[in-house]
């Protein structure tokens, strides 16, 4: 299987490339990036460098170029987490909604059918934008619900003739060892536990192993929620798959 993972210098995305270069099921990784993406050695001694494909594309926003269509051709799945930290709200919307969806539209165009395109979002992440104002970070909430649901409905327009499949992943907290998520002051003030409950973290290994597994043996449900992800993940994970503390896998 050729899985396209874009993101994969984030927090992530380099999870998943790290976990889809050493899944025997996948032949060949192409992260799709702003800089180059490198082979790293946490990945395994017996794991071919020429697995991993590093595609460098600088315009997000139009229709890809045809030599970086030429790295995607043919692939059976994406793989797309989104980054904002630290921007503002016009620049979150142009990389979290217009990216995504105009990467679908162009990966769908030259993938294999059918083409599986699993999405990292959200929990707090809204799709009924009736529900409007939201107790917190409404606008972001709910433009990431449109963004979901114009992926969905994408699925839905292409399904016959592109064969395209969308699911969407919904994690709560991300727990990896030596990650110390920043808290914004107004996230912290919000009483998360009063609005959505106490809902368990998910390992990043266990949320990338999860999204691969979607990509690789077909999507099961949208949305995949945190006790989906969890479920799924140490299912598939070995002990010594998971991320620890400098950034390999255990051994043992």
């Amino acid at each position: 299987m050729k899985l396209i993972v874009t993101g994969a210098t984030g927090f992530i995305g380099s999870e998943v490339i790290r976990q889809a270069v050493r899944h025997p099921a996948v032949t060949s990784v192409v992260a799709l990036s702003r800089k180059s993406v490198s082979f790293s050695t946490n990945v395994g001694h017996d794991i071919p460098a020429s697995k991993l494909q590093s595609v460098i594309l600088k315009d997000w926003s139009s229709v890809y170029p045809e030599d970086v269509k030429q790295h995607l051709r043919d692939a059976d799945a994406s793989i797309t987490p989104t980054k904002s930290d630290g921007m503002d709200f016009t620049e979150v919307t142009k990389i979290c909604n217009d990216y995504t969806i105009n990467g679908i539209a162009s990966m769908t165009a030259v993938a294999h059918k059918p083409f599986r395109f699993v999405y990292a979002s959200g929990h707090t992440i809204e799709r009924d934008q009736s529900k409007a104002p939201l107790p917190f970070l409404s606008d972001y909430r709910l433009m990431r619900g449109r963004t979901e649901n114009a992926l969905l409905d994408f699925a839905q327009k292409h399904h016959s003739d592109l064969g395209v499949e969308v699911t969407v992943s919904k994690p709560a907290g991300i727990k990896a060892p030596g990650h110390h998520p920043r808290v914004s002051a107004k996230l912290a003030s919000a009483n998360l536990p009063s609005i959505f409950g106490d809902i368990p973290e998910v390992h990043l290994s266990e949320l990338a192993a999860a999204m691969i597994d979607q990509c690789v043996n077909g999507i099961t449900k949208d949305p995949l929620w945190n006790e989906d992800l969890i479920e799924i993940g140490q299912r598939v994970l070995q002990e010594e798959d998971y991320l620890t503390e400098k950034g390999h896998q255990q051994t043992t």
